[in-house]
């Protein structure tokens, strides 16, 4: 059995820390330890889902969502999914659901619809202190009153390659503090995952 980074890899998802930032570092810690040794993006944003979720609970911050939307391979898209890009090529344009915890989700999301395709399009985190008040919520849950959104590019010319997505019961239910921990976050998994999609 090869080495692992943690002798048990639960003991990850523990948070020993009340404070927001510093559950933040041991959750950025934990994931640079876990994806040290493993590429496979399905592997690291799973267990990114995880730390996302046990961090979030010990912090009780109202969390019903945490987890991803990867860019659906060209192969299973449809033809209707699929839109001419600048090159003349086809171009990924539809957002499939990936690693999660929560209730169960949409399965697909186009680029440009809802919090998470407008992320993907734009290349630009989006924070929703109101879902009501967002112009084409996709509401996959409606018990969500405020999200955030942040894009995950790779690190081979800044190519989205997926959404962290997070979802709150409550409203205004993000601040800065929380941002940039999932922006660093999103950061560490698009430069140590391929992204073979």
């Amino acid at each position: 059995m090869p080495d692992e980074p943690f002798a048990h890899h639960a003991d990850a998802a523990t948070f020993a820390a009340s404070d927001k930032s510093d559950v933040y570092e041991t959750v950025l810690g934990s994931a640079a330890a876990l994806v040290e040794s493993q590429r496979f993006w399905a592997t690291n944003l799973a267990n990114a889902a995880s730390l996302m979720w046990h961090a979030f609970e010990a912090l009780d911050m109202r969390v019903n969502w945490a987890g991803f939307y990867v860019v659906e391979p060209r192969r299973h898209q449809q033809p209707q999914q699929q839109q001419q890009g600048t090159t003349g090529e086809i171009s990924n344009r539809t957002l499939a659901l990936g690693p999660f915890m929560g209730k169960v989700a949409c399965q697909t999301i186009e680029f440009g619809r809802g919090v998470c395709g407008t992320a993907a399009a734009s290349g630009t985190t989006v924070v929703v202190a109101d879902v009501d008040k967002f112009p084409g919520h996709i509401a996959c849950d409606g018990a969500t009153k405020s999200e955030v959104v942040v894009p995950i590019l790779d690190d081979a010319g800044g190519v989205v390659r997926g959404v962290l997505d997070v979802d709150c019961l409550v409203t205004d239910g993000f601040d800065d503090t929380d941002v940039e921990f999932l922006e660093k976050l999103a950061g560490l998994l698009g430069r140590s995952c391929d992204w073979d999609l």
